[in-house]
C-alpha cells in the first residue's frame, strides 16, 4: 500500500503532493514501483495535528481518488469522515482506511456497510491532538487485541460482513516506541482475530527512536526508509496482509524476499 498524502502538514512528506496533478502523478509512480494499491488521504493524523474541515478534506482527496481510479489504480481512502468515505467510494475507492476504526464519526460504519467495500479497522484511543497522553498500557499486545476485537464485533453487528474487515494495530497512535516494537513482535496475536492485518509503520517515530545517534537525535523521516523496508520484511514473514509505506520499491523487494523465505520453510 503506497501512501499519497494530499496535505500540507503530514509528518513525512507534507506539501510535496498537495495539488491534484502532482498527487496523481505520485500515485502512478508508486504503482510503477510495485504498489498494489494506493492510499489517498486529505487530512494529516500526525501527533498534534488539528483537523481540517470537511469541505477542505473533500477538495483535497476526492479528485485524486477519481483520477487514479480512472487510470486503473486500486485506491483506498484514508479518512475518519463518513461523508468523505462515501464520496470517495462513489469516485471509485475500493477500500476505506479509517485510523479511528469507526469511532470518530458514528456515520462511518453505516456508510461503509452501504458502500460494500472493505474497511480497515485501526486501533485508536483518541484524536491526534492528545493521543500521546493515552499511551498507557499494562500489556500492550493483549489490550490492543482486546480493543480491536470489540471494534470488529461492533462493526459486524452494524452491518459490515466480517470478510470485509482488515485490522491495523495503529503503530504510533497512542503508542510509545516500546509499545510499537512489542506490537510488531506480537503480530501473531493480532492474526488470532482471524482478519487480515495491515501494518502501517512507514518512517514513524519509533523507527527514529531506534535509529537515533549517540546524542539521541533521530534521522529525518526519509532517512528511515531502510528501516521501514526491514520492518516490512518482518511483517510480511509474520503473515501481514499488507504494509503501508512511502518508499515502495525497497519495501516491495523486501516483501518478495520474505515471502520466498516463508515459502521455503
Amino acid at each position: 500500500m503506497g501512501v499519497v498524502n494530499v496535505t500540507p502538514d503530514s509528518f513525512s512528506d507534507g506539501g510535496r503532493w498537495f495539488d491534484t496533478t502532482t498527487a496523481v502523478t505520485h500515485g502512478l509512480d508508486l504503482v510503477a514501483g510495485g504498489a498494489d494499491l494506493v492510499d489517498v488521504g486529505g487530512e494529516s493524523t500526525r501527533p498534534g495535528a488539528t483537523r481540517v474541515d470537511e469541505d477542505e478534506e473533500l477538495r483535497r482527496g476526492v479528485p485524486v481518488v477519481r483520477a487514479l481510479t480512472a487510470e486503473g489504480v486500486v485506491v483506498s481512502v484514508d479518512t475518519m469522515r463518513a461523508s468523505v468515505a462515501a464520496r470517495a467510494i462513489d469516485a471509485g475507492a475500493a477500500l476505506v482506511n479509517d485510523v479511528s476504526g469507526g469511532l470518530a464519526d458514528p456515520a462511518m460504519v453505516p456508510a461503509v456497510a452501504a458502500g460494500g467495500v472493505p474497511f480497515v479497522v485501526m486501533h485508536w484511543r483518541g484524536f491526534s491532538h492528545d493521543m500521546n497522553s493515552r499511551a498507557v498500557y499494562g500489556d500492550v499486545v493483549g489490550e490492543v487485541v482486546a480493543e480491536l476485537a470489540l471494534r470488529v464485533e461492533a462493526e459486524v453487528g452494524a452491518g459490515i460482513p466480517p470478510e470485509r474487515l482488515v485490522i491495523d494495530p495503529g503503530l504510533g497512535f497512542a503508542k510509545r516506541a516500546e509499545h510499537d516494537l512489542s506490537l510488531v513482535a506480537g503480530l501473531g496475536a493480532l492474526r488470532s482475530l482471524g482478519r487480515p492485518v495491515l501494518v502501517a509503520r512507514s518512517r514513524k517515530r519509533f523507527l527514529g527512536h531506534v535509529l537515533s545517534d549517540p546524542e539521541g537525535v533521530p534521522p529525518p523521516a526519509e532517512g528511515r526508509d531502510a528501516a521501514t523496508a526491514a520492518l516490512s520484511a518482518i511483517a510480511a514473514y509474520a503473515g501481514a496482509w499488507a504494509v503501508r509505506v512511502h518508499d515502495v520499491p525497497a519495501t516491495a523487494d523486501a516483501v518478495r524476499v520474505a515471502h520466498a523465505i516463508a515459502s521455503a520453510t
